[in-house]
């Protein structure tokens, strides 16, 4: 994944901003859980590199991407020959887990997107749905002079027409929309997670391309038709952040939410609404990320819980990431600081958060957190005020994975799910399960 790390601009609402951490009432080791890696992935046709969570249906199956991997012979991201990326499920089966690669991308020049980052999304109708950062119709832009791979792709996976007996049956992609050209006013190359409205309308953000050629929010109805939202710039006087990464969420009144990785003020990011107006949209920027004791390159997206708050993490900091929250009062924004790792400095919160039901918030770190600096996960629990933090795994490099990109989900029983992106019995990462 690319990231910039020199972009400028942003301002919007008034934010009231609490400079103070949350005091932690306890910090505590690792619990006694069990930590079990559920797959090994080979870097062949099964993918390697899984760069974002997983999705969890009602019966409890997995889904899931890898960004390399599948057919190879193709030339996507990585400029070799590794395979453009898997779409997999996994389920439960008798005593264990059973994998199966439910489609391989092949990138250009077939027309095919390649390299999913982002994370799939179960929609109404029980297919899945997701972008591929390359790929597409369109060759041009978005990579470099050498490697013309095309500026990405939304797609649907559907399961067989006929009933299929067997969990390794193919699905069947659809492509929804092809982004055209680095620069497009559509935008390129989108990295993040998408998420529906009630009406059926699928939202995101791209990395790169729009007016501003620093990225885009967009909306695309059932019928294919897109609208950009908002686009990102990075002249200096423009002030909304630029290079959003990890796609946007929604709010109950259909507000979207997300982060841009650069820009703003400080030049290191910055949190937004998109509020619907008119024919139109505005955006306000919620808060600007600084390496100025403020936290820089919020790498994940947000979370809304069901009181309008808003939940992220920032990868980086000055002196260190950490886990921020977000809470709407009288028209402005209250910025408050959860959680600050120990470790300065690079590898913090990397993928998007989560909260169950009792307000527990889980996430991973990339690295330079955890005992061997492989990244770790963890749990933030609401304790009279404060948040205690508890270390629930700490990441080696060795079979147990390292380097998770991942965001988590949970099962009905408590048990809890990711990937690592590196590591595991084949080096190529892993899928792990926590269960309490």
């Amino acid at each position: 994944m690319t990231y910039c790390k020199q972009c400028r601009s942003s301002v919007g609402l008034p934010i009231a901003v609490v400079a103070t951490v949350f005091m932690i009432f306890a910090t505590m080791p690792a619990q006694a859980q069990t930590f079990t890696v559920i797959h090994n992935f080979t870097g062949g046709l099964d993918g390697k590199t899984p760069h974002t969570g997983l999705t969890i249906d009602r019966s409890g199956n997995l889904y899931g991407t890898t960004v390399f991997g599948g057919f190879m012979g193709e030339d996507c991201d990585d400029g070799g020959p590794g395979g453009c990326g898997v779409i997999f499920k996994m389920a439960y089966k008798g005593s264990g887990w059973v994998f199966a690669p439910l489609y391989q991308f092949r990138g250009y020049p077939t027309g095919d997107g390649a390299n999913p980052y982002g994370r799939v999304i179960i929609g109404a109708d029980g297919a899945l749905y997701g972008t591929t950062g390359y790929g597409g119709q369109n060759p041009s832009g978005c990579h470099s002079a050498l490697l013309q791979l095309g500026c990405g792709t939304i797609f649907k996976l559907t399961p067989p027409a006929t009933f299929c007996r067997s969990i390794s049956c193919s699905w069947n992609e659809t492509q929804l929309y092809v982004f055209a050209t680095n620069g497009g006013s559509d935008g390129g190359i989108p990295e993040g997670e998408i998420a529906f409205d009630a009406a059926g309308n699928l939202y995101g953000s791209t990395f790169t391309g729009g007016q501003g050629d620093a990225g885009t929010a967009y909306k695309l109805t059932p019928t294919g038709e897109l609208t950009t939202l908002n686009s990102f710039c990075l002249e200096e006087f423009c002030r909304d952040g630029a290079s959003p990464t990890m796609g946007v969420q929604l709010d109950q009144s259909g507000n979207v939410y997300g982060t841009a990785e650069a820009g703003g003020t400080g030049e290191s990011g910055t949190a937004f609404q998109l509020v619907p107006s008119g024919s139109g949209w505005t955006l306000n920027t919620l808060y600007n990320f600084s390496d100025l004791g403020s936290g820089q390159y919020a790498l994940t997206g947000l979370i809304v819980d069901q009181m309008g708050n808003l939940y992220g993490g920032t990868s980086d900091g000055s002196p260190n990431p950490f886990v921020f929250e977000l809470s709407p009062s009288n028209g402005s924004w209250i910025f408050n600081t959860l959680y600050s790792f120990a470790y300065p400095s690079c590898c913090g919160v990397g993928a998007n958060l989560l909260m169950d039901s009792a307000g527990n918030v889980y996430g991973t770190t990339e690295g330079n957190v955890g005992e061997q600096n492989y990244g770790s996960v963890f749990k933030l629990t609401p304790s009279n005020g404060g948040w205690t933090y508890t270390d629930l795994h700490d990441f080696t490099g060795g079979s147990d994975g390292g380097i998770p990109y991942s965001s988590v989900v949970l099962d009905a029983n408590g048990n809890l799910y990711g990937t690592a992106s590196t590591g595991g019995a084949n080096g190529d990462g892993v899928v792990w399960e926590i269960t309490p």
